[in-house]
């Protein structure tokens, strides 16, 4: 159930940037965090009234709240400005594979707080979920020089993309670990909760950041048809999160964390289908992106399944059977 989840939240995550894609091309992130972070309240308090989640929240302690709360704000306020950043820099194509090493961040974190073990399995898919934004950065590299030469839809800003998909990946890498801890030994109601929770607390936050940084001026003057690819970024966007928290409530970060990052292979059939003129197909991003789906998968397999599988010698059993720490 953890895994199918965590499969839904993806599919709908991968639409969510498509969508998102269009909006920046002509609105600001301000005004997209403006529509996108508080949509989210109204939709998880409607689904946690409907599943009867609410009750939940009286069981939540002061630390839950806290960890909720901090989860909200790294994920929804830090992590997806910078997304956003990178996706109107250079495209979801492109910054997908670098934001979704987000994994890497959330496997330290389990491996120090949470008692998860680190497998040779796991070692080999990390090593391919590194190289794959690493391929998508040197075909970015490459086709910097040719873009100087045609006309495009839109111009990458490769420099820019990198860091700010990075920044994404390290604020995307510590939000799982605070909702874990807190769904320890909870049900999947407190997870309904605990995401409207979340949501609350990036909601504040962003309605201080519009008001102390004078951007209700350029909140106010959004488009309507920009503020319709907002909305429906809005949506997705919290209907992934809620599909998120709820796989955490029955699967470990370490198995939730590389499923969700099939949302690179959804990100490629979204965007061709709808931002096929403002996104790049090249085949090294191609590759790069089937490089990280490879990595993400093993991360989510068992030793013992890929030793049935292989059908593998004894003389193997050791290399198998190593964790850290």
């Amino acid at each position: 159930m953890g895994g199918f989840l965590a499969l839904c939240a993806a599919a709908t995550f991968a639409l969510n940037n498509t969508l998102m894609r269009r909006g920046v091309l002509s609105g600001s992130v301000i005004q997209a965090m403006a529509i996108t972070v508080p949509f989210g309240v109204p939709l998880m308090f409607f689904v946690a009234l409907s599943l009867g989640a609410l009750p939940a929240l009286d069981d939540f302690t002061l630390s839950n709240y806290a960890a909720f709360s901090a989860a909200g704000i790294a994920h929804f306020v830090v992590g997806r400005y910078f997304n956003y950043r990178a996706v109107q820099a250079i495209g979801t194509n492109l910054s997908g594979p670098l934001v979704e090493s987000s994994i890497l961040v959330a496997l330290v974190f389990a491996v120090m707080l949470l008692d998860e073990k680190l497998t040779i399995i796991k070692i080999i898919g990390i090593i391919l979920v590194m190289a794959g934004p690493l391929m998508i950065t040197e075909t970015g590299n490459k086709n910097a020089k040719a873009h100087a030469k045609e006309e495009l839809a839109f111009t990458p800003k490769y420099l820019e993309g990198y860091i700010y998909s990075l920044l994404a990946a390290v604020a995307y890498g510590f939000s799982p670990i605070f909702v874990r801890i807190s769904l320890e030994n909870k049900n999947w109601h407190a997870s309904i909760a605990g995401g409207l929770v979340s949501y609350v607390a990036a909601t504040i936050v962003m309605v201080l950041i519009i008001v102390l940084f004078g951007q209700i001026k350029n909140v106010s003057q959004i488009s309507w048809t920009t503020a319709r690819w907002f909305c429906g970024a809005g949506f997705f966007v919290g209907v992934s999160q809620l599909l998120r928290f709820i796989a955490l409530a029955f699967a470990p970060v370490s198995v939730v964390s590389p499923i969700h990052r099939s949302s690179l292979i959804f990100r490629l059939i979204f965007s061709y289908m709808i931002n096929r003129k403002y996104e790049s197909f090249a085949s090294g991003m191609i590759a790069g992106t089937i490089t990280s789906i490879a990595g993400a998968v093993l991360l989510s397999m068992s030793v013992d399944i890929v030793r049935e599988s292989l059908n593998l010698p004894a003389w193997m059993d050791p290399i198998f059977n190593w964790s850290w720490p």
